[in-house]
């Protein structure tokens, strides 16, 4: 497709271009409603071309869930800046005035439709919106059977069994929960949602027998050797946001006995340090811990 082709398709009314003059309410308030995905894009540029061409089918085969505007680089200098566009084609996903997602360089269909499906409204959100409905009047049963229903029609959409997920949750059902997202396909599991939950539930499992958190508290004072109560007391900071103590019972957990528990303490405090960021000071802190006893 050419540029002038390229052009002339933006008159859909799910493809607009984008400017700095329209860019609050074309991309960031539209996208309070539903995902708008940005195309910076540059006439000098060949793969842009054949990039517009898939995202233009993709664009009305979602039928106005899905928002498209292009940005020539070339011209709107200041927008590209200040999204930091360094190659392109590049792509970024907005909701909810945030980036969710980028993508560099040319997709494919295949991994566009991988990508922007966790994101775009389905038929089968009307069914889970339905089940949980279900589920707040007091039919649990139903609800379940409604979701697991929805995810054999439709299950390329994430978010049925993650909700699935949060209602096992919600009733303290960690190892059902932990045990459903073992199955899910790939592209679904390797989500950054997914595996959020995933940790989660892990720590849920953990703290769950705990009774009496001051007595465990004296317990790991008392027994310097009790990596078990360590364990659990780690499991309950984490959840509770006190990462400090946590990361220090994992500290003590990897120098009494380094591989405890599949190697707990290690892909715990990993686990803490990504969530707080290379330049938090308690990642800057711990991190040599976890080299020293990784490597």
């Amino acid at each position: 497709m050419s540029d002038d082709a390229m052009i002339e398709t933006i008159d859909s009314p799910y493809i607009h271009a984008g400017n700095v003059g329209n860019f609050e309410s074309l991309v960031l308030h539209n996208s309070n409603q539903g995902p708008v995905l940005v195309n910076f894009w540059s006439r000098k540029a060949g793969p842009c071309l054949r990039q517009y061409p898939v995202l233009d089918k993709l664009i009305h085969g979602y039928g106005g869930r899905l928002l498209l505007a292009n940005i020539d680089a070339d011209a709107e200098v200041k927008i590209t800046a200040e999204y930091g566009i360094a190659s392109l084609p590049t792509l970024k996903l907005f909701r909810h005035e945030k980036v969710v997602e980028t993508l560099h360089g040319y997709q494919s269909e295949a991994e566009l439709i991988n990508r922007l499906n966790q994101y775009v409204a389905r038929d089968s959100d009307q069914l889970l919106a339905d089940a949980i409905a279900t589920y707040s009047r007091g039919d649990q049963q139903q609800a379940y059977t409604g979701i697991s229903d929805a995810i054999v029609n439709d299950p390329a959409n994430p978010r049925l069994p993650i909700a699935l997920c949060k209602l096992l949750k919600h009733e303290r059902r960690y190892s059902e929960a932990l045990t459903f997202l073992a199955s899910l396909p790939q592209e679904i599991s390797a989500m950054s949602e997914v595996n959020t939950l995933r940790d989660e539930l892990g720590f849920m499992l953990i703290a769950d027998n705990i009774t009496d958190v001051e007595a465990l508290i004296e317990l790991v004072e008392h027994e310097s050797d009790n990596l078990h109560a360590r364990v659990e007391l780690s499991a309950f900071y984490i959840l509770n946001g006190e990462f400090e103590p946590a990361l220090q019972l994992l500290v003590e957990i990897m120098e009494i006995e380094q591989g405890y528990h599949d190697n707990y303490a290690q892909k715990s405090m990993l686990k803490i340090l990504n969530a707080l960021g290379s330049d938090h000071d308690l990642a800057k802190q711990f991190r040599p811990n976890l080299l020293r006893y990784t490597h």
